[in-house]
């Protein structure tokens, strides 16, 4: 297996992507219309658990009723893609490994606090939906009143975080490519080639620090230091978390892309969530711009440390 490692590790990728585009897809099953003496309306009729359901989606249009047929098509292509790739795999020599009760605990709990973490991020990159907006759009993929621009970052947050919380990626380094491929899914449908890094200068809003460009090789071997160095896990994912956003990796979506990084190794070393709270965002960035300028170092790491990890212990204990 050795041998094919590169191999197995981009089919693993591909794989976890594919799966976190099959949870996008809102009303996955056959579309059908019922009809009464009020009307015609749309369902989606789909077998779980050995049974067959329906379940109402709304008022017939023809304009829904397509949008339901392009998601059955584009799951059953997932699908088909998905029993390729584990063909594949397995042929390869993978079997997936088994993972610490610790690691499936952390997974488990940041995917039942999924939707808060990504309103979370959405108040930080100021997108100015509430709770139960967001709510919506995760779950639907669209609300009324909100731009299409952020129903995307919102869309994509959720795409970003599926990636990490499969349990074949978060047994993956985190390296180089894996924070590439979290800013691809993070700029998709935003920024072309939004996971390669910034080849042109940026500026940084309310702040004279300007950012060097990025060059791959120092980018990999920073990243390489910092998860080599001699730290408690929780201080590692701070370190990738800061340098991704001062580095100005990409040319948008950093501190989306950092933080979704920083969790796929704090989640995979089971020690916990990072994530900046909503009523924190102001002074967040407040004491990040002081960071960038190199006028405060420490704050800021003591900040996220005391307000913002969440670790989740074994005896079922949250802890700030």
């Amino acid at each position: 297996m050795a041998d094919h490692f590169a191999e197995i590790q981009e089919s693993i990728r591909k794989k976890a992507d594919l799966s976190a585009r099959l949870n996008l897809i809102p009303y996955e099953g056959t579309p059908e219309i019922k009809e009464n003496s009020s009307g015609k309306y749309l369902y989606i009729r789909k077998r779980e658990l050995g049974k067959v359901t329906s379940k109402y989606v709304g008022k017939y249009s023809e304009e829904l009723f397509q949008v339901l047929l392009r998601g059955t098509k584009a799951a059953r292509s997932i699908k088909k893609e998905l029993r390729r790739i584990e063909r594949e795999l397995a042929q390869l020599g993978y079997s997936e490994s088994s993972l610490s009760p610790n690691v499936l605990l952390n997974l488990d709990f940041a995917r039942a606090n999924m939707k808060s973490f990504i309103y979370d991020q959405a108040i930080l990159e100021g997108v100015g939906t509430t709770y139960a907006q967001t709510e919506t759009i995760i779950e639907n993929g669209m609300v009324n009143g909100i731009s299409a621009i952020d129903v995307q970052k919102i869309l994509n947050l959720k795409h970003a975080w599926e990636f990490i919380l499969d349990k074949d990626v978060i047994q993956a380094k985190s390296d180089y490519h894996v924070l590439c491929y979290i800013a691809r899914l993070v700029n998709e449908g935003l920024l072309d080639a939004g996971g390669r890094i910034r080849g042109v200068p940026v500026k940084i809003g309310g702040s004279n620090y300007q950012p060097p460009l990025p060059i791959e090789s120092v980018v990999k071997e920073n990243i390489d230091d910092i998860l080599r160095g001699n730290m408690e896990p929780i201080d590692v994912a701070i370190e990738l978390c800061l340098y991704t956003m001062k580095a100005q990796v990409f040319l948008d979506g950093n501190k989306r892309s950092a933080i979704i990084f920083a969790n796929h190794f704090l989640i995979g070393s089971g020690k916990g969530l990072l994530v900046i709270p909503a009523q924190g965002v102001s002074e967040f960035k407040k004491q990040l711009i002081e960071y960038y300028e190199n006028q405060d170092l420490i704050t800021i790491k003591k900040y996220l440390k005391e307000k913002c990890w969440r670790e989740f212990n074994l005896g079922n204990k949250i802890t700030n």
